[in-house]
């Protein structure tokens, strides 16, 4: 049995969430590998709406495991009001496990990480101000806490002063803030340790013993290619590896267990936050796919920058992840157009490529080379097959399979659960 990883080949918000439920009910465990609660899940089943911030797809799943790998960053406090949040709607939760080795996102991560934001004025990069790169920064610079570190009050207490000696310096004397009290953080924590403590597991042996008994494994990416912060469009990146080999170390897998990956492509593109992004719109055609798609970030509610679908990025997001299928998502909102630009290369300075600058400053100044495509005018929601769509439709899903260097096996039609046509198992 498989062993996929599900991970955003855009700059994220591609509907991962509704592809993940999508399988959901055909795994064992569904996996979170990076990132926090930074990153978004909104689900939709029957006529309840769900936004997931922190925990994996796979919880409204009954019978599937959801499992927060030692990749993730975890605001305990998050992480128990989402909890919350799904038990009072009926929500199973019980089967959740967390690794003992992820990393806590502690309330001056959140601090720090506003602070540095707003002091960066215009060079700021667009962070949602939770804690995460902070708290990654502590990871590497290793005074990092770990969600272990909760059941070891006199550790827990020497890490906190440890990661604060320096940054109650920069807090007082760069940023003129208050010192941070050590014992209060500790308080703060140790709050958490109870309510947490029955859902720590050693999540490797658990993901590794269940892949070798031919159980199902989903590993489920947050955020997408381009803000991977080895692969992306750095600086203007998440603080983690979204692509596919941090599905490895984020959940403690070697890569010869993986069979599939799958790769989340929008039927158009956006992105949220800062940086360069080529085939953005400023115009009504923008406005459209923002009010239609309902293009509004899930965690932060920011407005996403629109724009038409970049064949160039799909291509590189097929190469750095070694992808094997794409699941296309929101075709539907590209119903009404006369006809639909696909941008097939980019020209800087006069100069026209098909592939993604490696230099920043010439992806900057990359401007989009466009092919049109027709449209299509009809209703597509209701389509159960391929054969379904409309023939404008089915040209254009074909002409991006081409363009992208990957079989496209599933496409969202609309945003239900049911809105979907599968062209290929996943499994």
């Amino acid at each position: 049995m498989p062993a996929l990883v599900l991970l955003g080949a855009q700059w994220g918000d591609e509907g991962k969430g509704k592809a993940t439920d999508l399988l959901g009910g055909s795994v064992d465990y569904v996996v979170r590998y990076q990132g926090g609660n930074n990153a978004g899940h909104t689900v939709v089943v029957g006529d309840q709406k769900y936004a997931l911030h922190l925990l994996p797809s796979g919880i409204l799943s009954p019978g599937c495991t959801p499992v927060i790998g030692n990749g993730v960053v975890v605001d305990p406090s998050v992480l128990l009001s989402e909890l919350s949040g799904l038990q009072e709607r009926g929500v199973d939760t019980s089967k959740l496990l967390v690794s003992g080795n992820a990393h806590l996102i502690t309330s001056y991560h959140a601090t720090l990480d506003k602070t540095t934001e707003r002091f960066l004025g215009k060079r700021r990069i667009g962070t949602t101000g939770r804690g995460i790169g902070p708290s990654y920064a502590d990871k590497i610079n290793r005074v990092g806490i770990r969600v272990q570190d909760l059941f070891d009050e006199s550790i827990l207490m020497q890490k906190i002063e440890a990661a604060l000696d320096f940054k109650n310096q920069v807090l007082a004397k760069l940023y003129n803030r208050r010192a941070i009290s050590p014992q209060q953080v500790a308080e703060e924590l140790l709050g958490y340790a109870e309510q947490i403590k029955g859902y720590v597991a050693d999540t490797t042996l658990i993901l590794n013993d269940a892949i070798d008994a031919g159980k199902v494994v989903l590993f489920e990416g947050g955020q997408g290619t381009l803000l991977d912060v080895d692969h992306g469009t750095y600086p203007f990146v998440t603080s983690s590896n979204p692509t596919a080999g941090g599905a490895c170390t984020g959940a403690g897998v070697g890569p010869t267990k993986i069979n599939r990956v799958i790769g989340i492509l929008k039927a158009y593109t956006t992105r949220v936050g800062a940086g360069p992004f080529p085939t953005e719109l400023f115009d009504d055609d923008g406005e459209a796919l923002r009010t239609i798609g309902g293009e509004f970030g899930v965690t932060t509610g920011r407005n996403r920058r629109c724009g038409w679908f970049d064949a160039v990025i799909a291509r590189y997001a097929t190469r750095v992840n070694g992808l094997t299928d794409f699941f296309l998502t929101k075709l539907d909102v590209l119903t009404g157009w006369e006809q639909i630009p696909v941008c097939v290369a980019y020209e800087i300075e006069g100069e026209r490529t098909t592939e993604l600058p490696y230099n920043q400053s010439d992806f900057h100044h990359a401007k989009p080379v466009y092919e049109y495509l027709p449209g299509w005018s009809e209703d597509i929601t209701k389509a159960k097959t391929f054969a379904d769509l409309p023939k404008n439709a089915q040209a254009y899903v074909k002409a991006l399979e081409e363009m992208s260097g990957a079989p496209i096996s599933a496409i969202g039609v609309g945003p239900g659960r049911d809105e979907t046509i599968e062209i290929n198992s996943f499994l």
